[in-house]
């Protein structure tokens, strides 16, 4: 009987606590118009960015502050190193960058400002507290909102991202800069599949992504499940009668579609039927914290040899680079000593973390199964075409239809020496971190990518 009276009073003060927590989380996104939407490319990552015969494409994975600084390593050592047979900078010749969570704040700044973002990027954003205003633990305090959806709400991260780096920048001015082509990607908790902010979605939905503030994009890919509550998107299914790309439609109703593409068709369907009247995303790193799916995808929808390509760009096409910049823990906790555990704040954080790291490895191993198989149906269309269309396509003389090559890598702490990956390793994934501790993992991100073999194979190949 105590028992009984214990668990009512618990649920009567829980009550109580939910009734006095208020999450704002109203969205942001617009209606789009009909004709504007009708007439906008379908796919914002097979916008042609790619001029030349190489492509160079970089995914910045989620971790906060670590994550965000060891990718500007990467970048900046980007552009000290020159590109051979050109006299420029490699970091010039970069067409596409994905981000997820801390990975999103360093991809959406470089992609809006370019070059001048490595010159202030550090001072503005990785040596700033940008928890500052924010709850992050987990308390009797936060209790109540975090079980009203999140500790953090659309009032905390998205303002300070909004007041420190973007400043009212929209998709609008981001789409407009030019190459780099940057995905913010986050994840749609309802379908369990990656939410890429693009074209495709928000034609889908009916709403102008031209119109929607870059802050908020980066801070739905960072909202770590608890501490923040969903970014709310929705639907305007009414407001306009653009249909579905025909890929959708086919990859949706396919049963043998390769799965990935067909949840990401179903979950476009949606938004376009309003059987979902207001998307919920969360951290981009649930479902991909490698930001590889916008790649995957981007092959998988084609319905051609050498798509996303123009058959063009697929003739000049010599080589290819990926590399994601990869910024994850170690395993971490010392519940594994005792029966008991792990609870609480460990329980949750260990599910987050185990959801992360698994879904890593299945991303990488689809987009490195894709780009080998892609390679191969490349070469066997160049090689079949005919005189006139090798001329048409603007094949040169003594064009080698085999001289194509892929390289697909990763860069990570693990791959420098062990004690200095065990340090780093151990940094917490948070959006605060000591200047010492910042200036460590950029410092690791230059190093990283000038060891490693996939690059510099690449660098060699030129």
């Amino acid at each position: 009987m105590r028992s009984a009276r214990t668990s009512l009073s618990v649920m009567a003060v829980c009550g109580v606590l939910l009734g006095c927590a208020s999450i704002q989380n109203a969205p942001v996104n617009i209606p789009g118009d009909p004709e504007t939407l009708a007439n906008r490319l379908e796919l914002s990552f097979k916008e042609e960015a790619i001029a030349d015969d190489i492509v160079v494409g970089l995914s910045f994975s989620g971790g906060g502050t670590r994550a965000a600084a060891f990718s500007f390593g990467v970048l900046s050592e980007m552009e000290r190193i020159p590109l051979r047979g050109t006299g420029g900078p490699m970091i010039d010749r970069v067409d596409f960058i994905s981000g997820v969570s801390g990975g999103a704040v360093t991809a959406a700044y470089y992609g809006l400002k370019k070059r001048a973002a490595l010159a202030d990027f550090r001072e503005k954003f990785l040596l700033r507290n940008a928890e500052e205003g924010l709850q992050t633990d987990l308390s009797l305090a936060t209790l109540p909102r975090a079980f009203a959806g999140g500790i953090n709400d659309s009032t905390g991260f998205p303002r300070w991202l909004d007041a420190n780096l973007f400043h009212g920048a929209t998709f609008g001015q981001f789409r407009a800069a030019g190459r780099p082509r940057v995905w913010i990607n986050a994840s749609d908790i309802y379908n369990r599949t990656p939410f890429v902010f693009g074209a495709t979605a928000f034609r889908a939905m009916c709403s102008d992504l031209s119109e929607y503030p870059l802050a908020s994009a980066v801070a739905a890919s960072a909202a770590v499940p608890v501490a923040f509550a969903p970014v709310v998107i929705e639907t305007f299914p009414n407001k306009c009668k653009v249909p579905l790309p025909p890929w959708i439609v086919k990859a949706r109703d396919n049963p043998n579609a390769p799965p990935m593409l067909n949840a990401f068709a179903r979950a476009i369907s949606r938004y376009h039927d309003g059987s979902i009247p207001y998307i919920k995303l969360l951290d981009g790193g649930l479902v991909d914290n490698y930001g590889l799916s916008g790649f995957t995808i981007a092959r998988l929808s084609s319905d051609t040899p050498y798509g996303p390509l123009t058959p063009t760009q697929a003739v000049k096409l010599r080589r290819a680079l990926f590399l994601v910049v990869d910024a994850k823990t170690a395993v971490a906790g010392n519940w594994v000593n005792t029966v008991e555990g792990p609870s609480g704040v460990d329980l949750v954080k260990a599910a987050v973390d185990t959801t992360i790291d698994a879904s890593v490895a299945g991303s990488f191993t689809a987009f490195d199964t894709t780009m080998t198989d892609w390679q191969s149906a490349l070469v066997r269309w160049r090689c079949g075409l005919s005189a006139a269309d090798r001329k048409r396509y603007g094949a040169p003389a003594n064009w080698n239809c085999r001289d194509l090559k892929f390289f697909v890598g990763r860069l990570g702490f693990d791959q420098l020496d062990r004690a200095r990956a065990a340090e780093l390793e151990a940094i917490p994934t948070r959006f605060r971190l000591p200047p010492q501790q910042v200036d460590d993992i950029i410092a690791a991100g230059r190093d990283a990518l000038r060891v490693n073999p996939t690059f510099r194979s690449f660098a060699a190949s030129l």
